[in-house]
């Protein structure tokens, strides 16, 4: 049995064991893996595993041995589903592993937006505190989250931990949500008063043709000024020159980020060197716990595939 990893840097950038690949079959792993290299280095593989390396029908057809594609992540979009299903092989993800990690995310930026962390350990790296006449100084202002309205875009598993884990912060929770029953102390709101009624925004809602740029220049100008947007889902959920735009002139508080539209982004993104704009570079998942989870997702996923009871399989066959 062939097992080949086409992009395994990013999972394992050299603090995991891939011993449980190594025990299935053959195991052969390459950092990243440029598309005119995929069908050479894939060509023997029965099983094939990938992050963001992209797999089309083109390079199905000349990998005649491919049995098993698994993901190694929850979005599976990188894979040509229906051509993979034309040829009769299955497909994989890992959903669910890093439900806590991204999160924690949401709750990391929103904290840091509402308590300046990062802000003043820089100032105090400058010397703000050793050169105050007072024993505590600040030039931001700090603001706490009881009775704080509170706005989840999409209630599935994450929207429902960032809602869990914001619960003892007090804040009044609402849910932008298709679901008819929501937990009691959650309220139904439209994305429209969401932006116009709440002082805290998170997008936790899977990119659909639906919703691409959802987050734009007509939306934003209903927002209130004190809005603070967090955005730990898709970057193409926001429109970036429009939402720079209402960064630039306060239209809104802060845009919270850990993905952007482009990936690595280009230099001349609007987003990157705004004061109000504060960006990760597409990590919230890559705790070392989910990335744990992961392997133990992909080794089920080919253990249950070669009993003969694949799980997690997206495609229809």
């Amino acid at each position: 049995m062939n097992i080949v990893f086409l992009d395994g840097f990013t999972l394992n950038p050299g603090d995991l064991d891939w011993l449980c690949f190594e025990k299935i079959g053959n195991f052969k792993v390459y950092d990243r893996t440029e598309s005119t290299d995929i069908i050479q280095r894939a060509k023997d593989a029965d099983i094939l595993i990938l992050n963001k390396t992209r797999l089309g029908e083109k390079e199905m057809l000349e990998l005649p041995q491919l049995r098993l594609i698994c993901v190694a992540a929850t979005g599976y979009d990188v894979v040509d589903i229906n051509a993979a299903s034309r040829r009769g092989i299955i497909v994989c993800n890992a959903a669910g592993y890093g439900t806590t990690a991204v999160a924690q995310m949401v709750v990391a930026h929103l904290l840091n937006v509402t308590n300046r962390v990062s802000h003043y350990a820089e100032k105090n790296r400058n010397g703000f505190w050793k050169n105050s006449l007072d024993f505590c100084c600040w030039n931001e202002p700090l603001m706490e989250l009881e009775n704080k309205r509170v706005a989840i875009v999409g209630f599935g598993s994450i929207g429902q931990k960032v809602a869990e884990m914001l619960r003892p912060f007090g804040v009044c929770l609402f849910a932008v949500s298709s679901k008819k029953e929501l937990p009691v102390d959650i309220g139904h709101i439209s994305l429209e008063e969401a932006f116009s009624t709440c002082d805290v925004v998170s997008l936790n809602c899977p990119l659909t043709s639906n919703n691409v740029q959802m987050i734009n220049g007509a939306l934003l100008e209903k927002a209130t000024p004190n809005l603070i947007l967090i955005n730990t889902a898709r970057g193409r959920l926001v429109n970036d020159e429009d939402l720079a735009e209402a960064l630039k002139i306060n239209r809104i508080a802060a845009y919270c980020a850990d993905v952007l539209s482009e990936e690595p982004p280009c230099n001349d993104n609007p987003l990157l060197d705004l004061p109000n704009a504060f960006i990760t570079p597409h990590i919230a998942w890559a705790t070392l716990e989910a990335r744990q989870r992961i392997l133990r997702i992909v080794v089920q996923n080919i253990e249950s595939f070669l009993a003969g009871n694949p799980q997690n399989i997206v495609n229809k066959l």
